[in-house]
């Protein structure tokens, strides 16, 4: 319990460090923009091909990723209908909607969570795999070709080799699942790149915040709470569900694929729609609820599921 409430001070602090930074104008007006491709194109290409590269394969394909993956996919096509049926955004909005209200803050929340809550940060694995092997390629080649106005098989295709995050972590994976431990002096670079991902990424979303209010109208309102509440308490409930009465996971097992699907959104989301400049508040205020959202929904689960 101590660790959920330690994580999400933390995690707090650095952010409301990055919303003084914008409401003092210590930066210039447009600074967040070179930040986010800082972020993007360097550091947190560095953070998760270290974290992969020292995952526990055993750990990643469990029936964790099983129940993440039905979970995720649950969740995405809960927005996509009603975003067809009530929101009719574009495709662009409906992508950063649709992964908002499913792609878990995995780096800043869940690997302390999974640490100090969890008490093993591989249980944070699958759900890191599967966020940017799959969700992060699809996603950014969906915006790619929706902000391009056109279809290419070719941009699918590629988008492996043009995303430096896609590549630093299906290297990080190949190293981890044939056991290639690369020598201290080889990673200790990379851990120092991307030791400054979390803070870098926090506080860009912080100053995001400078002079913004969250839910105003004529922001998207109903896109961004369908989104929250998906993320926030339809997911760890189809997790639960899942992970009890059809996999018939153990008591630590049953608590640890909640709390996963109970973190809040990414701000890697953000990230996204910041990059190609499409339905940034949406991302921006879904990450926000569903950060505070998801402090009473741990807790919670704490209560009554920690073993």
């Amino acid at each position: 319990m101590a660790g959920v409430l330690t994580g999400f001070a933390i995690i707090g602090f650095v952010i409301a460090v990055g919303y003084v930074v914008g409401r003092t104008n210590i930066l210039q007006v447009d600074a967040q923009k070179p930040l986010n491709r800082i972020a993007f194109f360097v550091t947190s290409p560095a953070l998760l091909f270290t974290v992969l590269a020292r995952a526990d394969v055993s750990v990643i394909f469990s029936s964790f990723l099983v129940v993440t993956i039905i979970t995720v996919a649950t969740s995405i096509s809960l927005y996509i209908v009603a975003s067809r049926l009530f929101f009719r955004r574009p495709a662009a909005e409906t992508t950063i909607g649709a992964v908002a209200s499913s792609y878990s803050n995995a780096n800043n929340i869940g690997l302390p969570v999974a640490i100090y809550v969890l008490g093993d940060p591989q249980f944070i694995a699958p759900l890191l795999m599967l966020q940017l092997i799959v969700m992060a390629p699809v996603t950014l080649t969906v915006l790619d070709t929706v902000t391009r106005g056109r279809a290419s098989i070719g941009s699918f295709l590629s988008q492996p080799v043009r995303n430096p995050m896609i590549i630093a972590s299906l290297i990080g994976l190949l190293l981890s699942v044939f056991g290639v431990t690369l020598p201290d002096a080889v990673m200790a670079p990379f851990d120092l790149i991307g030791g400054a991902t979390i803070p870098l990424v926090l506080m860009t979303f912080g100053m995001s915040l400078a002079g913004q209010r969250p839910l105003a109208p004529g922001t998207g309102r109903r896109d961004v709470v369908t989104a929250a509440l998906l993320k926030s308490v339809v997911m760890p409930i189809v997790a639960y569900l899942l992970g009890r009465f059809v996999f018939g996971l153990d008591s630590t097992h049953l608590f640890g694929v909640v709390v996963l699907a109970a973190l809040p959104t990414a701000q890697n989301v953000f990230n996204f729609a910041s990059r190609y400049e499409r339905g940034v508040v949406i991302a921006r205020d879904t990450v926000l609820i569903t950060t505070v959202a998801a402090v009473p929904v741990l807790v919670v689960a704490a209560a009554l599921l920690a073993p």
